[in-house]
Order: C-alpha cells, then structure tokens, then sequence
C-alpha cells in the first residue's frame, strides 16, 4: 500500500526529504556509523559525568541531559520535521508530563489559555491546577473549529486532533492562522495521529506534543512524552521546566523507545489498515451506533483529516446500547485484550465509561486496532458481537 491509502495530503514525505516514511523511520537519530560500534549505541546509565575544569560539555549530570536521550530526541524530531535543523525535541517520563511542561513553562498568572473539553481524560486534572494558579482557562469542543470562538486574547491554544476518545478533528492550519493573528501560541497533540499521520509543525503550530507511551513505540511496555518545536527560546523554556521538575525518561526507556521507532511505519500502516476494515465492518452493525473512524469516506471528520492527515491511525470508536451489553462483548473477544491505553501491535479495547472522566454514553467503546491479521481481528469482533447479541 501506498501513502495515498492511509490519507496523504499535501507535502508527502517523499516529495520533501527524498526518503520515504520507512526509511526514515529506520533511520532515524542514529549516529554516524563507527567501526566494530553497534549501530543503535546501548542505552548510557549514568547520574553524572567525567567534568574536569568549567562545565561547557554536553553532558554533564544525569537530570540535565544524556547521550541516550539525544539519538532519541534527534529520531522524533526527524520524523515531526523532516529536513528541519532547527528543530529541538525534548523527551519527558510521560505524555502528561510533556503536556505539564508545555503549560507550565508558557502560561504565568493573568494569561488565558484555551482547551479542548473533549480531550484526554487528564485535562480537567490540569485546568483545576491553572486555576489555581490564576490562570484563566477556557474550553471548547474539537469538532467544528469551536476553539476559535473562545480564542479572543489567550497566550496558549491547546489543540487535540484527533480528540481522545471522540474522534473529532479540527482545521490545524485555520486555527494556527486566526491564533498567530492575535499573538497565540499554538500546542497540538499528536498522540493519537503520530508523526507518521500528522506533522503539526508543518501545519504552523509551535508545539507538537506526544505520549510516546502509545504508537509511537508501539508494544505497551514504556512509558514516555516528548515536545518539539522550532523556536529555540521557547523550547529552552520548555527544557528549564523539565530541569526543574525532574520529569525526564529513564535511558533504558529512551533506547526501547529508539529502537521501537525503527518499525513505526510497519506498524503504522498494518494498524491503519486493520482500523479501517473493523469500522467498515461496523457500518453493518444495528447495534452499534455513533461509529467513528475519520478514514471513513463519511465520517464528518474526514473531509478535513484527508487534507492534514497522512493516516488516521489506530483507534476506532462506536457505542453499544447498553453497559452490560458492552462489557459482555469485551469479555467475549479473543483476540482483543480489555485495557486502557492504545496503539500497541496487540488490538485492545475498554468500555470507556469506566473511567468516569470522559463525557460518553456508558456503552462507548474505544477501539485500538493492533497488528494482528486483519481478516481474523474482524472476525473475532463479530463474532464477539453475534454471541453477545440480545
């Protein structure tokens, strides 16, 4: 399969760098090859380093900054900006303590700041803890570019496209447009799209910020988050806070996450593929309603994510009638572990509801589509669904 069936839209990789998303992903943030050396250096466990005289290194204690973290960082930010120098990516513990970075590093007292209300689960979390800190917040759903009618003097836009777990898309680069108007900055998570979906900076944000936890590495064993952008002074910001608040990866996590970064294109386009045979599959299902899926020709996202999408990842959402209903289809599946969390080569799904912190009905279900093969995956969801049917 080609780009074009995942979504490409303008500025395809192939055409801007000369490599294809496969090649840089094997390729990416690996150092200069040297002789009887492997080729991915193994991870460098240290608290501090050899600082004979002044202290002008690169590394020079472990909280500051670490050989592993570099090939790491230097990997993201290849395939978050390919063919941009300028561009600086950090790596974070979590995906949370990205977005804490982002927020904290930018926003003072008296500043306004704009998020999505149908965002990821943490984000009432963070705009408790804004408020507390005097910081105006204000909120407004993904869909239909609502967060330009709240824009009006913020210093920060927080962008989440797709949304988690609803699945609505907004125009990045329209948002990006009427927010620079006025002086805004522009963050975009891209958890959910990865830099092989969706390139933010490219669209014109600022900030493109991950959970490294999910696609991005692929096999639900790490947890970690990154930023990445072009302004040096803001992202030197971004890095005083993680200095600050000591929310930095462990080197064992940042070389599995460098090695799994290797087969992110593989996995992106089985994963890709195997979400848009389950949602159309789902179309024939009385009993699901509300599926969303925006590589679905009708899906309401897709006309935009076919023009700022290169795929459209992984997750598959739709709602069962009932609680009960759902958590019997959960338990029936084989193939499908019931868990939280998404992008891993083995499919998962959970009744989102359980949470208690997302404004969906109680038999919504979040799908995240592995890489198993696709004509088993589909058959054990209906059949998951013919055995539970009421």
């Amino acid at each position: 399969m080609t780009s074009e069936d995942f979504g490409a839209g303008p500025g395809d990789d192939t055409r801007a760098t000369g490599q294809g998303d496969g090649t840089r992903a094997v390729r990416a943030g690996l150092p200069e090859p040297v002789k009887y050396e492997p080729t991915l250096p193994g991870p460098v466990f240290a608290a501090h380093f050899h600082l004979p005289g002044d202290p002008t290194g690169p590394y020079t204690y472990g909280r500051d900054d670490n050989p592993t973290w570099t090939h790491l960082e230097r990997a993201i930010g290849e395939l978050e900006a390919p063919g941009r120098d300028s561009t600086r990516t950090l790596a974070f513990a979590s995906g949370m303590a990205a977005v804490s970075a982002v927020l904290f590093s930018q926003l003072r007292a008296g500043d306004i700041v704009v998020l999505p209300d149908d965002g990821y689960q943490a984000l009432p979390l963070v705009r408790e803890q804004l408020t507390a800190f005097g910081i105006e917040v204000r909120t407004a759903p993904t869909g239909g570019d609502a967060q330009l009618e709240v824009l009006d003097g913020a210093k920060l836009l927080w962008i989440e496209t797709p949304s988690n777990p609803g699945l609505d898309v907004c125009d990045v680069r329209r948002l990006v447009e009427a927010a620079h108007a006025q002086g805004t900055l522009v963050a975009v998570d891209n958890t959910l799209a990865t830099p092989l979906g969706q390139r933010p900076l490219e669209l014109g944000a600022d900030f493109s910020v991950a959970s490294g936890t999910k696609m991005l590495t692929g096999h639900g064993d790490i947890l970690l988050g990154y930023v990445t952008g072009h302004d040096a002074d803001r992202m030197a910001s971004v890095q005083r806070w993680r200095k600050i608040a000591g929310a930095i990866p462990g080197p064992m996590e940042a070389w599995l996450a460098h090695r799994s970064i290797s087969t992110l294109q593989l996995r992106a386009d089985r994963q890709t593929a195997n979400a848009l045979a389950l949602a159309e599959a789902l179309r024939g299902r009385s009993e699901v309603t509300g599926l969303r899926y925006p590589g679905l020709p009708d899906d309401p996202a897709h006309k935009i994510a076919s023009q700022q999408m290169r795929r459209y990842g992984c997750v598959v959402s739709f709602t069962l009638p009932t609680r009960e209903r759902a958590d019997r289809f959960l338990d029936a599946l084989r193939l499908v572990d019931d868990a939280t969390s998404f992008g891993g080569v083995r499919s998962t799904a959970e009744r989102r509801g359980r949470w208690g912190g997302d404004a969906v009905a109680e038999g919504f279900i979040r799908f995240s589509a592995g890489a198993e093969d696709p004509t088993d995956l589909v058959a054990d969801v209906m059949r998951a669904l013919d055995e539970t049917a009421e």
